[in-house]
């Protein structure tokens, strides 16, 4: 993000509304200046369409911008750390099989969200559906045949931060792989234990 654009969004996060004058005053910058970055931020889906102000007195009608709700993936964040606490949090309060157990819920969840199989399904088919769904997740999955079965990838853990300090994310990662697949691969390689991905055995008995 532009310097100056970023500053213009962190204006419209911080008032709610701004005119391309009061703009214009914040950053030292003409007016014709501040209309071509809110033509680009506009022109990107992060600013909205300007709206007339009010005014209380006769005049020229100016224009309020404000963010678009797509803005606001321009500010920190910190999933990561809340996902960090909790799980200590849950990691403290609750016995292990209770904890696998909320786990193997959210590997669930996640499960319920991807397309279903299609009559006569053919194990390649299968494979295709499980790449493109972990793909949609954020994992960056692939596959190929290999002997005794299929090698399944993934080359992006969407947990990585969380992943370093726990476990359980990994976890989850199999038990909702293995529901997708319809067996429970071999694992081989870990991205957690340093490996550039985590990479899955899938044998011939896949479900068809």
């Amino acid at each position: 993000m532009q310097a100056t654009r970023q500053r213009i969004l962190e204006i419209l996060k911080e008032r709610g509304t701004a005119t391309v004058e009061e703009l214009g005053s914040e950053l030292d910058l003409t007016p014709v200046t501040i209309r071509h970055h809110l033509d680009i931020l506009r022109s990107e889906g992060l600013v909205q369409a300007p709206k007339v102000k009010r005014r209380d007195a006769p005049g020229r009608p100016q224009h309020i911008y404000a963010l678009t709700d797509a803005a606001d993936e321009y500010f920190p964040k910190n999933y990561a750390g809340f996902a960090d606490l909790m799980l200590h949090e849950i990691r403290d309060r609750v016995e292990a099989r209770e904890l696998d157990s909320i786990l193997r819920g959210v590997a669930n969840r996640l499960v319920a969200q991807a397309p279903n199989a299609q009559p006569g399904e053919s194990t390649t088919q299968r494979m295709d559906r499980v790449v493109r769904f972990l793909t949609g997740k954020g994992y960056n999955a692939d596959w190929q045949p290999v002997d005794g079965g299929y090698l399944l990838r993934t080359h992006n853990c969407p947990y990585h931060d969380i992943s370093r300090d726990h476990v359980e994310p990994c976890v989850m990662d199999m038990a909702m792989i293995s529901q997708l697949l319809g067996q429970t691969p071999q694992r081989l390689d870990w991205m957690a234990g340093g490996n550039n991905a985590c990479a899955y055995l899938v044998k011939n008995s896949v479900a068809q």
